[in-house]
């Protein structure tokens, strides 16, 4: 069963901001310094083609104190020439995913309790050695986040996470 989230949101004032791009050099570089400018710290990014030739999509997560200066910024994104669309998911009825590859110390006699751990949480173990296991999962944030929690006291020796994709839920465009 998909989770969705009304908000798109991962916390308070956090907004998730998707823009539909040109795909081109440098688009990425105007963007993120936009954010910059103002003095947003984005804390997930993640872009990749569409399914129309030539456009991308970039999916961002700033935490936001104030929702009339993240108007601002959106009304400044539509001002960039690559930008084609730009959605802030703040009322949308969303899906959301994250993956994360999470590598975990482990031996012979804690390896099932990771198992189980993974089973609980749909992850799958998807390399394994003598002294630890990488676990791929899928979710939202605060999923990847609880699962990281309870792997921590195992020994968490690296993760890398790909940041947050999102499209509305039904035939809302995203």
């Amino acid at each position: 069963m998909p989770h969705h989230s009304n908000g798109g949101t991962s916390g308070p004032g956090t907004h998730t901001i998707s823009a539909v791009v040109e795909d081109r050099a440098g688009v990425l570089a105007r963007v993120a310094g936009l954010f910059a400018r103002r003095g947003y710290n984005i804390s997930s990014l993640s872009v990749n083609s569409t399914h129309k030739e030539g456009v991308s999509r970039m999916t961002l997560r700033v935490k936001a104190d104030s929702s009339a200066v993240l108007e601002q910024i959106v009304k400044q994104l539509y001002k960039l020439v690559d930008v084609l669309k730009v959605y802030d998911h703040v009322n949308d009825d969303v899906v959301e995913r994250e993956l994360a590859i999470i590598k975990v110390s482990c031996t012979a006699s804690n390896r099932p309790e990771i198992m189980q751990i993974c089973t609980v949480f749909r992850a799958t173990i998807v390399d394994v050695c003598e002294t630890a296991v990488i676990v791929e999962v899928t979710g939202r944030g605060e999923k990847i986040d609880a699962l990281l929690r309870l792997l921590s006291p195992f020994g968490v020796a690296e993760t890398a996470r790909t940041g947050c994709v999102i499209l509305a839920r039904g035939s809302a465009e995203t």
